[in-house]
């Protein structure tokens, strides 16, 4: 009998002991990506405009001078598309505009920034775009007479905003600083040296 007691109390402290909330499985995490502090330096090729680019981003200039900033260890490109404004700025406007917003259909949100830099003659609009969207980004700017630029974000894989976020946040700063450092070269620059005028 005191062994039945025995046997009787360990298993009621084993039955408390085991009874609580179920055991469940971790969920999968996503990896902590790590990336280098941002520097920039001057990029220039000869075209209507010039920009800062971050040192790891790798350029490479297309027709027209339109161009493609590599960024192999993120798997990801800017794309920045140059257009001369011939008349036709409203069309322009109209197309970056749509080309924006054609992301909505996938996106769970669409952030639009106005930029304007008065003294440089830079207007333009950075679209901040969350959700499984093939681009997380999206940007124009013009000095409404002459010049017109369009640019979007890619990465080379399926759309997981999850799992790019970190690297759309970090790559968002750089196209912020293509807009902030962006000046326009024109033939007429009233501050280029004239080799005519006298001393």
């Amino acid at each position: 009998m005191k062994y039945k007691a025995i046997i009787f109390f360990f298993g009621m402290i084993c039955c408390l002991g085991c009874g609580g909330e179920d055991v469940l499985p971790k969920p999968k995490a996503m990896l902590r990506l790590q990336f280098p502090d941002q520097a920039y330096h001057d990029w220039q090729d000869g075209c209507g405009y010039a920009f800062q680019v971050n040192t790891i981003a790798e350029p490479k200039k297309e027709e027209n001078c339109s161009m493609v900033l590599y960024y192999p260890m993120m798997k990801a490109s800017v794309f920045i598309t140059y257009k001369k404004v011939n008349n036709d700025l409203t069309t322009l406007l109209r197309d970056a505009q749509k080309l924006s917003y054609e992301h909505a259909v996938k996106a769970d949100n669409i952030f639009d920034h106005l930029f304007v830099n008065e003294e440089d003659r830079v207007y333009g609009m950075f679209y901040e775009v969350t959700g499984n969207a093939a681009s997380q980004s999206q940007f124009y700017a013009t000095d409404s007479l002459n010049h017109f630029v369009t640019g979007s974000l890619y990465f080379y894989s399926k759309p997981n905003y999850d799992s790019i976020y970190p690297a759309a946040l970090y790559l968002q700063k750089d196209i912020r600083r293509i807009l902030e450092t962006l000046r326009w070269k024109n033939k007429k620059d009233p501050s280029s040296k004239n080799p005519n005028r006298s001393r």
